[in-house]
């Protein structure tokens, strides 16, 4: 069982997410925006981070560069947007070791790929 946190200023996609993963026996803490999840990260305890790429306070770009320039280097970190230049961003997201994924997810997948 792994710690995810989830930071999304959409509630009903973080709901589905929350729910999809604590089926799969997974620990779930939402979030949301980027300044809360920062918060969360740095009291430490989580496994995975999955961020929405735009949200209001901080987004997931700027979470990511600050998580990675604070020193935490290990946290597995999945970026989901529904923007259109995803293959663009997952290179710019690449020197943060993100994993840049689209919206809108099938949840036994994004489960799937957790796992």
């Amino acid at each position: 069982m792994a710690r995810i946190l989830i930071a999304d200023d959409d509630a009903h996609v973080a709901r589905v997410m929350g729910l999809w993963l604590q089926r799969h026996g997974h620990a779930v803490v939402s979030v949301r925006n980027g300044a809360e999840a920062l918060s969360v990260v740095e009291a430490g305890g989580v496994d995975l981070l999955l961020s929405d790429m735009n949200m209001p306070v901080m987004d997931g770009v700027v979470l990511a560069a600050t998580l990675r320039e604070r020193g935490v280097s290990e946290l597995p970190i999945i970026m989901l947007t529904a923007r259109c230049d995803q293959e663009l961003l997952a290179k710019r997201m690449a020197e943060y070791r993100v994993t840049v994924y689209p919206k809108p997810f099938v949840p036994s997948k994004l489960v799937e790929d957790v796992n």
